[in-house]
């Protein structure tokens, strides 16, 4: 496939806003607006068939693509099948990028842009008409700033809650949300597809359990209907002003499950923790690569008096920790999820008492028999199912030498281990 994807339509929007006058007070650092000193107009959550902003999200789902980048500088860029691809158009500059977003970003986005550098919220697009996509979609939009211009990546949410099953997880990972209390991680870089991973465990209680969950997000990204549970889901930014503010509002609406979808600071952290402690199931995300560096990542965001203290909480909450890494196809067609899973039993409780990470390694060895697996064994399956490559397998081990081996031991394929990328990256 050429690297460049030509589109008629996106390539004449493009020229067409090279032409055009930007918005009146595009270089405000809160957004644009009518006139001097106006606010901006109204934010419109519904993207309408020939708006700007409709012509690109048509070309993303069109592409089958899971996101699209607007950089100044650049033309827009898609991702599909986990590879950046240009469009074959002119490059944007920042008000193009302004003019394209600006009826859909509300004045508290404006603010967050500006206060804190960066600013999520959801859009939904209807299309009708032939030729054009089947159904409503729903995209997340998060702007931000590079070199002090306006900048947005934009993905697609599926419309459909996913099963375990569809995004190749372990089964076993349906017994996680099976407890009444305790906290689940679901650890992994950005892109590994923890949402989507806390959306089939939420997808899969709402099948099972008569319960009461609150989901806190930002933004929502997958809606889930009602099924045997009652499933209420708080956006931050337009439900509750925080994480932690939604957080606390949720332990006065008798829960049974909380889903967090990032603790970010001490405050939530600290929440999560003690509505584990005391009768809840948690379930969040972390942006580490192992359950090791998630330990410390929690630990280490209180005060060192306060740290012995939050490893004993840890010790008495934490029921088990997914990682995750989402791996290029070898035929180039898609990605695949990579798992560790560590389940918390008595000898992992005392090492995060005892501040002893480093022995997890051990006792996921040691717990295969209760489904433990470790993220090198995980992709070195994959490899001998012919799913992934050598090459990408590499690149994505915590620990190489441990996949090499295990390979070796495999007799997997006739190449020697570590002979470099894949050529297609």
């Amino acid at each position: 496939m050429s690297d460049l994807m030509r589109d008629e339509e996106l390539d004449a929007l493009v020229r067409e806003l090279n032409r055009g006058t930007p918005v009146s007070a595009a270089s405000s650092p809160a957004g644009p607006e009518t006139t001097a000193g106006a606010p901006p107009p109204p934010a419109r959550s519904d993207v309408e068939a020939g708006d700007a902003l409709e012509k690109v999200l048509t070309l993303v789902v069109r592409r089958d693509a899971s996101d699209v980048l607007l950089v100044p500088g650049s033309p827009p860029v898609l991702r599909v099948a986990g590879r950046l691809t240009p469009v074959d158009a002119p490059p944007l500059d920042e008000d193009e990028i302004r003019t394209i977003l600006a009826p859909h970003v509300a004045a508290q986005a404006w603010r967050a842009l500006q206060e804190d550098g960066s600013a999520d919220f959801s859009l939904r697009v209807g299309w009708q008409g032939e030729g054009a996509p089947h159904g409503a979609f729903r995209f997340r939009v998060n702007l931000h700033r590079q070199r002090g211009r306006l900048a947005a990546a934009i993905r697609v949410l599926p419309r459909a809650i996913p099963t375990l099953a569809a995004l190749g997880l372990p089964a076993l990972l349906a017994d996680l949300v099976k407890p009444a209390r305790g906290l689940v991680l679901v650890c992994g870089p950005t892109g590994a597809g923890k949402t989507s991973t806390l959306a089939a465990l939420v997808g899969e209680i709402n099948r099972t359990r008569s319960c009461h969950v609150v989901t806190i997000e930002e933004p929502v990204e997958y809606e889930h209907p009602n099924v045997r549970a009652i499933v209420e889901q708080v956006e931050v930014g337009a439900d509750a002003p925080s994480f932690a503010a939604a957080l606390k509002a949720a332990l006065r609406q008798d829960p049974d499950v909380l889903l967090v979808g990032e603790m970010r600071d001490l405050e939530t952290i600290a929440i999560a923790l003690t509505a584990a402690e005391t009768g809840h199931l948690v379930l969040s995300t972390l942006h580490t690569a192992d359950a090791a560096q998630a330990i410390h990542r929690v630990v280490d965001v209180f005060p060192a008096a306060q740290q012995a203290q939050i490893r004993q909480q840890l010790a008495l909450a934490l029921t088990a920790v997914v990682s995750q890494q989402l791996v290029p196809t070898a035929d180039g067609r898609g990605r695949v999820p990579a798992v560790e899973l560590l389940i918390v039993n008595a000898a992992i409780r005392q090492h995060i008492r005892k501040d002893r990470m480093e022995s997890f390694r051990n006792e996921i060895t040691l717990g295969k028999r209760a489904g433990m697996i470790a993220l090198e064994e995980s992709l070195a399956r994959l490899v001998r199912a012919g799913t992934i490559t050598i090459e990408e397998a590499q690149i994505r081990a915590n620990h190489p030498e441990e996949l090499e081996s295990l390979l070796r031991d495999q007799g997997t394929g006739d190449r020697p281990f570590g002979t470099g990328r894949d050529s297609r990256l």
